[in-house]
Order: structure tokens, then sequence, then C-alpha cells
């Protein structure tokens, strides 16, 4: 698959001034709460009304959504606000009926995108579709997995597609419920600049009070739209509650957001980026010469063990040094996340080279 310019052609045609807005409840539950909600959006930024009939959970005996009864309520949505629609969908029988229901826009979860036979199958399905079809970021950080995705379905002669970032699950505690990862966002866009990426602040988050700094993170980053779990009375949802925002919350946060120019032909401006540019060229140079000097003590250490038959890995050790930094990295402004997560890589490397001398 290549880069082309017609992969933004459906998202350019609907001319819009703002991002592209993906909103809705997380779960349809009732036909009332689907129309309620959807009528709350009418007048808005929204551009595709979203709303999962069928719920992936974890474990069983969970609400797993009310099956295809709500894509008759969706069919309402559209007759009632003439808004399009959207729904997740996971097989091919999720796709036979979302298309008999004229559903607008599909996407395919990041449970389903982790497994090449279910995005096959789907494709198989949508073969030639004039449907929009988003393809959310796989559960685990692997860009070449969720590239895959979307290669199974451009081969399946499906032109109007996108991707959804929606953020990858991770062991340790963090502030996220699935981290962003932005720098594999970055790196999609650098291989596919025109191929429109949408952000999922809500399941990044999992917490409702964070999803406007992360949208405006992804807008900063250039992201095409934002897809926001939008519901009347989110404390008392079936699924997903803390991260869903009520209608007026969600119209606040689309008029607090900033949309940044993707550039400046300014003489004046293009004169002091290219300066400050240069200076973390500097800076970037010098960090790779301070960490090849960092790995060569390593490398000494690594000897010294090696002579003296001692074990490559020192907990102890470990944590004084990750406890100090992350203390002097806050006195410099960098975020605990930050630091741990650069001297984490930073002592893989070095373990790996020790490795290679204590095994040599």
């Amino acid at each position: 698959m290549e880069n082309s310019k017609q992969m933004r052609t459906w998202l350019d045609d609907l001319k819009l001034d703002h991002p592209l807005v993906i909103a809705g409840p997380c779960s349809a539950e009732t036909e009332e709460q689907v129309l309620g909600i959807a009528h709350s959006l009418k007048d808005t930024d929204v551009n595709y009304y979203r709303a999962g009939i069928w719920k992936p959970r974890t474990r069983p005996g969970n609400f797993e959504g009310v099956g295809a009864l709500g894509l008759k309520w969706l069919q309402k949505v559209k007759a009632e606000t003439g808004m399009k629609t959207a729904t997740e969908v996971a097989n091919r029988a999720h796709v036979e009926l979302a298309l008999e229901h004229d559903v607008d826009l599909l996407w395919i979860g990041a449970r389903s995108t982790v497994s090449p036979f279910i995005v096959q199958e789907i494709a198989d399905a949508l073969k030639g579709t004039d449907k929009i079809v988003l393809v959310k970021n796989p559960v685990n950080p692997d860009l070449a997995l969720w590239l895959g995705a979307v290669e199974r379905l451009a081969t399946a002669d499906i032109k109007n597609l996108g991707v959804i970032h929606r953020g990858f699950s991770t062991y340790e505690k963090t502030k996220y419920r699935n981290i962003p990862e932005w720098q594999m966002a970055i790196d999609l866009q650098t291989k596919f600049p025109d191929l429109p990426i949408i952000n999922d602040p809500s399941h990044i988050t999992g917490n409702r009070e964070m999803i406007f700094d992360v949208s405006q993170t992804a807008l900063d980053l250039n992201f095409d739209g934002l897809m926001i779990e939008t519901h009347h009375d989110p404390d008392n949802a079936w699924s997903d509650a803390a991260q869903q925002v009520t209608p007026a919350k969600l119209v606040q946060i689309m008029r607090d957001l900033k949309i940044r120019k993707e550039d400046n032909t300014e003489a004046e401006y293009n004169a002091k980026l290219n300066n400050l540019r240069a200076n973390i060229d500097i800076f970037d140079n010098q960090l790779i010469e301070t960490l090849g000097k960092r790995m060569k003590t390593s490398d000494a250490i690594g000897e010294l063990k090696k002579e003296k038959n001692v074990a490559v890995l020192q907990s102890t050790r470990w944590n004084e040094i990750l406890g100090a930094m992350i203390l002097e990295g806050e006195s410099k402004g960098l975020s605990e996340e930050f630091v741990l997560r650069m001297f984490k890589a930073i002592h893989q490397e070095s373990i790996r080279h020790q490795e290679k001398i204590v095994n040599s």
C-alpha cells in the first residue's frame, strides 16, 4: 500500500471547517436513550453518530450490547435527525447486518485488529463497499499489525479508509486507561500522511476529565478528528460510564479546542523556527554521544560482573537510580511518565550490553 492524496477524498468531500467528530454513547441501551442523545447532538459539530451495538467484553457476564435491535434505532436516528451513523463490527454477520441497516461508517475495534483472520473476514464481507471503514489500533503497540489491517481492506477494494488511535494496553499503572504512545501515531502519519487519523480520547483516558487535554494534543499533532463517547446520563451508562461526557460538555470541548495552522509562511517565523530546530539538533547529537559513553561504562560493569560471576540485574540499584532520576527530572520540568519511559529504555539497553559481555 502506498500513500495517495485519494486517501483523503472522503474526508475532503465533507468540506468541514472543524475536525471530524464522531460522537454518541458507548453502548446503545434503549431506543429512547439512542434517540434522545442523537437529538441533543443534531445541531452540533458532530458528523457521525456512533453507538455500540455489539460490545466485546473482557469477561463474560457483563453487558455485551443489545445486538441487531439497536441497528433499527440507528435507522430512526438517521430518519429523525439526518445524522449519519456509525458502529463497530467484529465479524461477517455484524457487517452484513450493518450494511442491511445502511450504517454509514463502520470501524474495526482494537481486539479485532489483532487478528488478521478477523480482519480478512471483515474485508471480504465489505469488498468494494463505498462505506467509510476505520481501523482502531491493535491492543498492543504494533504498527505493522495496524497497517496490515488497513492494507487488507485496501486490497479488498475498499477506498474510504482511515484509522482510529485509541491508545494501547499496558500492565503498568498510569493515569491513562490505554497509554497514547503518541510516537506510534506519528510514525503512522509519517508513512501515510494522507490516511485520515482520528483520535479516541475516551478510550485513551478512561476519564472524562482528561478528554479535553488529550483531544487538544491530538489536534496539535494534526489529527483529522475525534471520537468522543457521549451520553445524556454518563454516571448511569451501562458501559464505560467514567469516560463518557454529556452532549453539553461535548459542545463545550469543541468550542474550547484550539485548531492549529499546519504551517506558517512568514519569513520571521520560519527564521526563528529554523534557529530553534538547529539548537534541537545540537542537543540531540549531544544526547546520543552521552548515551554512547554511558553504554561504554555499562560494558565495563559487564566485564567486572563476568570476572566476579555476578548477576547482571541488580534490582536494588535500579530502583535507586529510577527514584533519583524521577526527582531530578521533576526539578527540570520533565514528567514522571517521560522519565520512567526514558530510563527504562536506557536500562534495557544497558542490560543488553552487559548480557552480551557476560555470556560471551
